[in-house]
């Protein structure tokens, strides 16, 4: 059901052709390596793009060029995809089939989205200090709030102790010393270098041909002065890191946080069966951690576990009092060692899965949430279709979540805990 399509070296779109929406979108991104000096960069760009270009030069004529395209709506989107970052802007708007006779939305759309991305507002040659400044400061405050909730926080931290070889311990959003040290100057010699070097993915969902799709879009990147430079691929978790740390701070609740590896990637056989047994492990309400140590042990407040099937880890956090602190980590592992030896019910299993098929089947319930997987998988190298997806978690056997079980291994602690 995808089409894709290679506009230029370089630039590719992946077409999903859907006619069941009265909502069509698309999103337009640049994919970098994920690094420290980047991080930063590539978060504050495509706010600074959506301030303005050279026919709407600030937000109200960008809202009044929207409102005459039947309400559309652009926003920014960043996302960290194992080692990829990906930067750009995505809309979404009418079906042109639905709008009043003799008027055109598609087109239109098309080109105000590109005018955002090549033509932005700029003053002496660079982006406008004012705008840069400002955006500056919302980043800002979107770090300083991700502190400020301190289970973000504490997770955060835990991977950049376990991830200190890893592009994964960089945080999406950059350093706030990064953000700080960006000038006008800077942030559009970055964007001079994503227009010339990025490699660009466009991924849109609608019933559009994808031929006139292509039509509409090779020209401005025709216009460019492109040398494409070729992604690195997806690696599995570097591992330079590691130990155990506790940082103090002025809270009352402490944050535990563990972090596992496992070889198994989304890119490996044994994904879908790692996926079931973080689901059983610690993956909702139903999950052993909930149920065992929040539920019937009383050792938390809060406590779950993800897979970042990229790379290869997963993580357990928890909301604890400091002096249960022992305890639940020795509850946690031993919650993992049951489900080596596949000490979990027919019931835990079918509800795990049943957990995930949900979610899998929801998948192509909007616009947005096809693009979000399709445009990930893409990026991520997971081979699998939601419907190959859901036919693998269906045929997961208990014998294939104790193996993955037993891939699993404990590699990092982060305990954030009061300052007295």
């Amino acid at each position: 059901m995808i089409r894709t399509i290679e506009l230029l070296p370089g630039v590719t779109l992946r077409c999903y052709s859907d006619d069941r929406f009265k909502q069509e979108g698309i999103s337009l991104q640049w994919v970098r390596p994920m690094c420290r000096e980047e991080a930063a960069l590539n978060a504050l760009l495509p706010t600074v793009l959506l301030r303005g270009c050279q026919s709407a030069p600030d937000l109200r004529a960008i809202t009044l060029r929207l409102d005459d395209l039947y309400g559309a709506a652009v926003g920014a989107q960043l996302r960290r995809v194992g080692d990829y970052q990906a930067t750009g802007l995505s809309c979404s708007f009418m079906k042109e089939k639905y709008a009043l006779s003799g008027d055109q939305v598609f087109a239109p759309m098309l080109a105000f989205l590109q005018e955002l991305m090549f033509c932005p507002m700029t003053e002496n040659g660079v982006f406008c200090k004012e705008i840069v400044e400002s955006e500056k400061r919302n980043l800002l405050s979107a770090i300083a709030a991700q502190k400020n909730d301190k289970r973000t926080y504490a997770s955060a931290q835990m991977l950049k102790i376990m991830c200190k070889g890893d592009s994964f311990g960089v945080p999406r959003l950059g350093e706030k010393a990064d953000v700080e040290a960006i000038t006008p100057e800077s942030l559009y010699a970055h964007y001079q270098k994503l227009l010339r070097q990025s490699p660009v993915q466009i991924f849109y969902v609608g019933g559009a041909d994808p031929e006139a799709l292509a039509k509409l879009l090779r020209p401005a990147f025709a216009k460019l002065d492109r040398c494409p430079t070729a992604l690195p691929a997806q690696t599995p978790f570097k591992d330079l890191g590691g130990g155990e740390q506790t940082e103090r701070m002025d809270v009352a609740q402490g944050k535990l946080c563990m972090g596992f590896v496992t070889p198994v990637t989304l890119r490996d056989p044994g994904f879908v069966a790692t996926q079931v047994f973080n689901t059983i492990f610690g993956g909702g309400m139903i999950s052993k951690l909930f149920m065992k140590i929040r539920e019937e042990m009383s050792l938390c407040y809060d406590i779950s576990s993800s897979y970042h099937g990229s790379k290869g880890i997963l993580t357990v956090s928890a909301g604890i009092d400091p002096q249960m602190d022992g305890k639940v980590r020795q509850e946690i592992l031993r919650q993992l060692e049951a489900c080596q030896r596949g000490e979990f019910t027919a019931q835990e299993l079918t509800a795990a899965k049943q957990a995930l098929l949900s979610q899998l089947k929801s998948t192509h319930d909007s616009p947005g949430a096809i693009e979000g997987y399709y445009a990930v998988s893409a990026l991520s190298g997971l081979p699998l279709t939601p419907a190959d997806y859901i036919r693998a978690v269906e045929e997961t056997t208990a014998e294939d979540v104790a193996a993955a079980a037993r891939q699993v291994k404990l590699h990092t602690v982060y305990f954030l805990r009061g300052a007295v």
